[in-house]
């Protein structure tokens, strides 16, 4: 309870004016819903009674009848509209706030902390969970506006009657502890509900994610078994919320019908004994029916609770996370080509160390090729240079300023990477290579044509207005490749980094891509991971790597006649091209013949 008040403050606190606007449009309800019991009551002795006695009704009086029910439900219908307009507005309006917040917070968490945690649970935090944080500010403003209607009606029973009010009174310690019970046993089901949600969106996104695994490899089956024992889960755990709300709810419903009944039982005596007149009768049980509707509303809140105050936790566990990057005021400024330093840099993965010592150097104009068995740490050290990552010792430089010091923004307008998995947006060629940089067709064409895509393009439909689908999927692998290769370009990067970014690319087209890099108006300094000797070979210098360490660098010539492990490793890929290709050629022969 007290963790559910505190989220309840949290929105009061951040939205004062349209709370305070919707507490009052509640609470005017709340007073004329009070009102309207003191006006029946007046009607019935002033106009209800005289006609059985008298047969008669002034004009007057019906006329003040009408004009004063007419009022009071005027003012009782703006109470409401106010109310509900403003909570809703209250509502929303915090729920995208969270989303706004958790978004902000993914964008600067660094790419080892959302390696962490899986996608499914990130879009169940920004979704479900901001949305159940703040579910109960629906039937909030209303809950603390007939709270003003309970102190007043019950002021009036006082008034009226204190004795039939204080039989109406003992109620209310029923109700609170049958909301303690209600909160103890609720609480717990609501949390694994909101955890299953995020279970079952993650499977949902791995299926989704996965499809042409899941597909090629026959495992639809086994998918939609994975994903309905989940969603089996949730089902289950849900219906256990909703059968204790089922419960709960109905008994919080009758225990103000049972003091009505108490009310008019004692209330019948008193009037039979002439204690009370008729119309007080009439007003007591109208206001101890009015008395359910408070009870109703701070329970619906209450029943909210559980379940917000798991979203807001949840919500709270990603914006509390540490990571986040801390950026200086240095700027990477300089229209020539970078030059990067690499001195005695470490990563580990959680414990799992990745990189060791690894030192080396880019010039200027030059072209590096990061060469090294699967597993030696190439991907990850890439990253570093973009700074998706820092290392946790050493530094990584350009242009002899370490990258922890540069401004907000700074790496990414010197530094451009082409990573290993090709991501297209379901969006137009045009947008997909230029995502929103202010360029014109002309740059967006130079850059597909450094990058050899030019020619695919305007074979296309629409060209730059033709949409490529999601993830590219009406293109093939080295032409994705390559309109990433053109993101990067059109920039106008002064430091590439390939990451093995044109593997699916005809090696003769890959030759025309890396020679035209080289030969640009615009040169870059050039790393690239790479496993085809020809494309080694166009490198100035090469650096192998084993385990996470520098073993050799220096030319492609040099290391494939001192470096062993260098040697083995890329004849080894040339062996195994040249086997397919004679493997290929022999089934052309056979199909000719």
């Amino acid at each position: 309870m007290r963790k559910g008040l505190r989220v309840l403050g949290v929105a009061i606190r951040a939205e004062k004016a349209v709370f305070a606007a919707a507490t009052l449009s509640s609470g005017l309800y709340g007073v004329m819903t009070v009102g309207s019991a003191w006006a029946l009551g007046w009607a019935t002795e002033h106009l209800v009674l005289p006609a059985f006695e008298k047969g008669e009704v002034t004009t007057g009086a019906l006329v003040a009848g009408t004009l004063l029910i007419l009022g009071v439900a005027l003012l009782k219908a703006l109470g409401v509209a106010g109310r509900r307009f403003f909570a809703g507005v209250m509502q929303y309006r915090m729920q995208a706030r969270s989303r706004r917040e958790v978004t902000r917070q993914y964008l600067k968490l660094p790419l080892a902390w959302h390696h962490r945690h899986p996608t499914g649970q990130l879009l169940s935090n920004a979704s479900s969970d901001a949305e159940a944080a703040w579910a109960p500010l629906a039937p909030l403003p209303m809950a603390v506006g007939v709270v003003v209607m309970l102190v007043t009606a019950a002021v009036a029973l006082v008034l009226t009657d204190p004795v039939l009010a204080l039989v109406g009174f003992l109620i209310f310690p029923a109700i609170a502890v049958l909301n303690l019970v209600y909160q103890r046993k609720l609480s717990p089901l609501a949390t694994r509900a909101q955890q299953l949600r995020a279970e079952v969106s993650e499977i949902a996104h791995e299926s989704f994610d996965g499809a042409l695994v899941v597909k090629t490899l026959g495992r639809e089956d086994e998918e939609t078994l994975r994903f309905q024992a989940k969603a089996q889960e949730l089902r289950d755990a849900n219906v256990a919320v909703g059968r204790i709300r089922g419960l709960f709810d109905p008994m919080l419903e009758a225990l103000p019908t049972l003091g009505v009944l108490a009310v008019l039982l004692v209330g019948a005596a008193r009037l039979e004994s002439g204690a009370i007149a008729s119309g007080v009768l009439v007003q007591v049980a109208y206001l101890f029916t009015l008395l359910a509707f408070p009870i109703r509303a701070l329970g619906w809140v209450l029943a909210e609770l559980p379940r917000a105050v798991v979203g807001y936790e949840r919500v709270q566990a990603v914006l509390a996370a540490t990571g986040s990057m801390d950026y200086g005021t240095a700027t990477l400024s300089g229209a020539s080509p970078a030059r990067l330093e690499v001195r005695d840099l470490d990563y580990a993965y959680d414990d799992f160390p990745v990189l060791r010592g690894v030192s080396l150097t880019a010039e200027p104009g030059r072209t590096v090729a990061l060469v090294g068995p699967t597993g030696s740490g190439k991907s990850t050290l890439t990253q570093t240079f973009v700074r998706l990552v820092d290392p946790a010792a050493g530094a990584v430089s350009v242009d002899g300023v370490d990258l922890r010091e540069v401004a907000r923004g700074g790496v990414s307008d010197t530094v451009a990477l082409v990573p290993q998995q090709t991501f297209l947006f379901d969006d137009t060629v045009r947008g997909n290579v230029t995502l929103g940089l202010p360029v014109g067709d002309e740059d967006v064409w130079a850059a597909l044509r450094l990058a050899q895509a030019d020619g695919f393009v305007s074979a296309l439909p629409s060209g730059l207005d033709t949409k490529v689908g999601e993830r590219g999927t009406t293109l093939s692998g080295g032409q994705r490749q390559r309109l990433a290769l053109a993101r990067a370009l059109v920039r106008r990067p002064r430091l590439l980094i390939l990451d093995d970014a044109t593997s699916s690319v005809d090696p003769q087209v890959e030759a025309k891509i890396l020679y035209g890099l080289r030969d640009a108006a615009q040169a870059s300094t050039v790393v690239v991971v790479a496993y085809r000797m020809a494309t080694i070979a166009l490198a100035d210098e090469v650096v192998y790597l084993e385990h996470g360490s520098v073993v050799d660098r220096g030319p492609h010539d040099l290391l494939l006649a001192r470096c062993e492990g260098y040697r083995n490793l890329v004849t080894a890929y040339e062996r195994e091209e040249a086997e397919r290709e004679a493997l290929g050629a022999e089934e052309e022969e056979e199909v000719s013949a």
